[in-house]
């Protein structure tokens, strides 16, 4: 599976306006639901909150994937928002989210939600792969980044 196989350059905003955590998951929620990939919008961002609340999804590191299984999507969709200024997602390191992965998935397909989420975390993991995205400035840009790592991957 490949990050870019679900996430295309039209699903990645640079700059996120948002300053909070609802705020980020919410512009990236709206950014699917307006390019159609949700069957429900109000679900899909009810669903990402829900599960924030159990707890956090800023991993650490700059990073954040918070992420919802829902009936609001017929298919496995991301979004991916870069917060410049940084949001605080109560991460697990204390520091602000500048690189922010929303994924969902249909209730029913918990397999293929948990092969995206290692795949995200695997690359992210990767010190060079957060350098470059953290220094790239366009949605091209971070788009290029992660077809890059994931050929080199390959």
């Amino acid at each position: 599976m490949l990050l870019t196989d679900m996430l295309k350059l039209e699903q990645i905003k640079v700059p996120l306006a948002a300053t909070d955590k609802q705020g980020a998951i919410q512009e990236l929620v709206d950014l699917l639901a307006g390019q159609g990939k949700l069957l429900d919008r109000d679900k899909a961002y009810q669903a990402v909150l829900e599960r924030e609340q159990t707890r956090t999804t800023g991993i650490g590191e700059g990073v954040a994937i918070p992420h919802g299984k829902t009936p609001a999507v017929g298919d496995l969709v991301i979004a991916l928002g870069k917060a410049p200024d940084g949001v605080d997602f109560e991460s697990i390191d204390g520091k602000p989210v500048t690189l922010i992965l929303l994924l969902l998935s249909p209730s029913d397909r918990t397999g293929l939600h948990i092969q995206a989420l290692a795949r995200i975390s695997r690359l992210i993991s990767l010190d060079a792969f957060r350098k470059k995205m953290a220094s790239a400035q366009t949605a091209e840009e971070i788009f290029q980044v992660i077809q890059q790592q994931e050929q080199s991957l390959q």
